[in-house]
């Protein structure tokens, strides 16, 4: 498949789940992400803006990546490449283009002194839940060890699947819809926990939203992880998110049928 860049093929093979040598370059090909010299100078425009132009989100990005990477026992050694992608992340106007088939709408800053004139107008990042931002680019610091590339993979997975579960939409992949499947698997399926769950006041979607809305980074090990974002990527949906979040209720049944309050059932 690799021989043959084949990016469809690609994505159909990975479906099975990739071998963990093979990764990289598989998922590289399904985003079309060939880190090509004018991407490299792209990232090294932005790289100088962040140097030129303090945000203040910068700070915090600074504070989320300390609370949140410098503290987990997997990604506390990537915390350089966070900060580098993150802080590229929040100076890329490019990113801003998936606004036009999205719900949401970029917060809006003025230069000191400018209010109100468009012209002087500065769109903040997509989204300032930099918390999922980190967990969505830990995990690809295993498998991208070039800070441009590293930065590539992530901005195409941002901009095809993570922005749907930050952002209130009917798509078949936002997270309200993921929220509805995964509620109508657990009462088709397992009509007793859930009833029984809901009369204890443990509401299944209390426990998975935060599953779902991370997808799933920071509540799986690692590999486990690159094996389900596998199948989003070969599958082009997240649907599988709710799916999961569905079995593992399936897999817990028996224990969660006995527990009798919230606390219990987390």
């Amino acid at each position: 498949v690799l021989a043959e860049q084949d990016s469809a093929a690609a994505q159909q093979y990975v479906r099975q789940g990739c071998p963990t040598a093979l990764r990289a370059d598989l998922w590289a090909l399904i985003l079309n992400i060939s880190n090509q010299p004018e991407d490299i100078l792209y990232y090294e425009q932005l790289k100088s803006n962040v140097i030129q132009h303090d945000l203040l989100v910068d700070s915090l990005i600074y504070k989320d990546v300390k609370l949140t990477a410098s503290n987990d026992d997997y990604y506390f050694v990537f915390e350089d490449y966070l900060y580098q992608v993150l802080l590229c992340f929040s100076r890329d106007t490019s990113v801003l283009e998936h606004f036009s088939y999205s719900s949401a709408t970029p917060p809006k800053s003025y230069i000191q002194g400018k209010l109100g004139m468009e012209e002087y107008a500065v769109f903040y990042p997509p989204n300032v839940n930099y918390n999922s931002f980190i967990l969505s680019v830990a995990p690809l610091c295993f498998l991208y060890h070039e800070p441009s590339k590293l930065y590539q993979i992530f901005r195409e997975m941002y901009v095809r699947f993570f922005f749907r579960l930050h952002s209130i939409s009917s798509h078949p992949s936002g997270i309200v819809s993921l929220c509805l499947l995964f509620e109508t698997l657990l009462q088709t399926h397992l009509p007793q926990l859930f009833y029984h769950l809901r009369e204890i006041g443990a509401q299944p979607l209390r426990i998975s939203f935060k599953w779902m809305v991370r997808a799933f980074s920071g509540y799986l090990a690692t590999d486990q992880l690159l094996l389900l974002w596998d199948r989003i990527l070969g599958y082009n949906s997240l649907e599988i998110l709710a799916v999961l979040a569905a079995a593992v209720f399936a897999f817990r049944a028996v224990n969660l049928m006995e527990v009798t309050s919230l606390a219990a059932a987390e």
